[in-house]
């Protein structure tokens, strides 16, 4: 676990009035039980009193442009409980993209995400708040890329996790997350199935599919997580000899001899369930911190260990950043596709909702 920093938390007095202090009560709620903060901070009254005038209008400003903020898990945890309106993994998110009757959709998570919600939602002004918030599997490879492992397998079906560029998902049959990728390669027919961008994702694909009984030929790119990718069992190990009873969950995106030594193994909304439900005196969580956060506030009478790691891009999001944003956004903050493009990476995704539910 991070260990708080106590000499972050602001030592100056802040400025208030009954609003403030009502908002900095609501934070101090929310995030209390948060110990696993990126930057060190002890979520006690006086932080939540100074971020609290930043929430206040954010939330302002938000309804003034009709907007929605979705946040992914993996930012910080202000942000999620603070401003946003849904949190969530890439798919429960990308449902809400599809719903949102808002003018403004804000994604607080990385651009493949906000290229997904105007993909789904084209009529909605999308907003990000830093367009360097890149992914090392969205930006490992191209829509050229693609035709070229197209034109070496053309009976393939072409299947791409949803951590990529709305280029690459127009080049897709259908588009897949880490809850619904094995029961959609299972369903499709084709024998041989390229599966991009994800290599480490691929080989627990392999794995899956095969004590299913299912066999598919899983053809890959090279693409990783730089997160999931630097998880290994000997880490596992010497928290299990330290912490008896301990349960290891880990993400589809950790290496296979790291998804085969844990208890359990999904994407981030199903590690956060399995843990809810699960009676165990520690868990070592194998994924973005932010999720371990997210436990700590809707979980805290679980005892987490440490072991997660940051994603440098999911960190860029800032409340201070998504306020300017509201404000006025520049022009590189807006997010635009070419409407033939937009399109077919809507067949892609459009996909994936039709096999979801008969998949589940």
């Amino acid at each position: 676990m991070i260990t708080p920093n106590l000499a972050e938390a602001p030592s100056h007095a802040v400025a208030t009035t009954p609003e403030i202090e009502a908002e900095a009560e609501r934070l101090l709620r929310a995030l209390m039980n948060v110990e696993c903060d990126p930057k060190g901070r002890r979520w006690n009254y006086e932080t939540c009193l100074e971020i609290a005038p930043l929430t206040l209008e954010i939330n302002a400003l938000k309804r003034e442009k009709n907007a929605v903020i979705l946040t992914h898990s993996y930012v910080e945890p202000e942000i999620v409980y603070g401003v946003g309106d849904y949190m969530g993994d890439s798919y429960f998110l990308s449902l809400k993209a599809k719903e949102a009757q808002a003018d403004v959709i804000l994604f607080a998570g990385v651009v493949f995400m906000a290229e997904t919600a105007k993909i789904l939602s084209p009529q909605a002004t999308v907003l990000v708040p830093d367009r360097g918030s890149g992914c090392s599997l969205a930006d490992s490879i191209t829509g050229e890329d693609v035709r070229r492992m197209k034109a070496l397998y053309p009976e393939a079906a072409v299947v791409c996790y949803i951590n990529s560029t709305a280029e690459v998902k127009a080049e897709c049959d259908v588009c897949v997350t880490s809850g619904n990728v094995y029961a959609i390669i299972a369903a499709l027919p084709q024998r041989q199935i390229i599966f991009v961008p994800d290599r480490l994702m691929a080989d627990n694909i392999r794995n899956e599919l095969s004590k299913l009984g299912i066999e598919k030929e899983i053809i890959s790119s090279d693409g990783t997580c730089m997160v999931h990718e630097e998880f290994d069992v000997a880490q596992i190990a010497q928290a299990r000899a330290q912490f008896p009873g301990l349960k290891v969950v880990s993400h589809p995106e950790c290496t296979e001899a790291v998804a085969q030594a844990s208890d359990f193994v999904g994407s981030t909304g199903e590690m956060m369930r399995y843990v809810k439900s699960t009676q165990a005196p520690y868990f070592l969580m194998l994924t973005e911190c932010g999720l371990v956060g997210r436990l700590e506030v809707e979980s805290p009478e679980k005892s987490f260990i440490g072991g997660c790691r940051l994603c440098p891009y999911m960190k860029l999001n800032s409340l201070e950043k998504i306020r300017d944003l509201l404000r006025a956004p520049r022009p590189e903050q807006v997010i635009t596709l070419p409407e033939d493009l937009r399109l077919r990476a809507a067949r892609c995704i459009d996909r994936m909702f039709e096999l979801t539910p008969a998949a589940s």
